[in-house]
């Protein structure tokens, strides 16, 4: 009867610990999508020019961090130049399904 405790209280651990591994994985994952950009290079139909992320990571380049948008080629557009918040994405805007009381749609009582 101990021993089934035991195994009980052991298994509930390591699947504990898992959660808590997951977890950590998953928010070291959510770094939003960069890239770093020329910002005197913006062109009407391209977006931004990308270039070498060691001209973000120096103090005197000439590169802007550029969040999120879309490459093509060597030109990045619809981003932003602001870091989204924590758990907003690489899109810019979150999910809105409704629900109570809020959202596009919803009629007060």
């Amino acid at each position: 009867m101990a021993d089934a405790r035991r195994q009980l209280r052991s298994g509930t651990v390591v699947l504990g610990g898992m959660g808590l591994l997951a977890a950590a994985l998953t928010a070291c994952s959510s770094d939003p999508d960069k890239r770093c950009v020329d910002r005197d290079s913006y062109n009407l139909g391209k977006g931004y020019r990308v270039v070498s992320d060691k001209n973000c990571k120096s103090g005197s380049g000439t590169g802007t961090w550029y969040y999120g948008g879309k490459k093509k080629g060597s030109w990045v557009e619809s981003g932003s130049f602001s870091k989204p918040r924590k758990g907003s994405g690489s899109g810019g805007g979150g999910v809105d399904r409704g629900g109570f009381g809020g959202g596009k749609g919803a009629k007060g009582g």
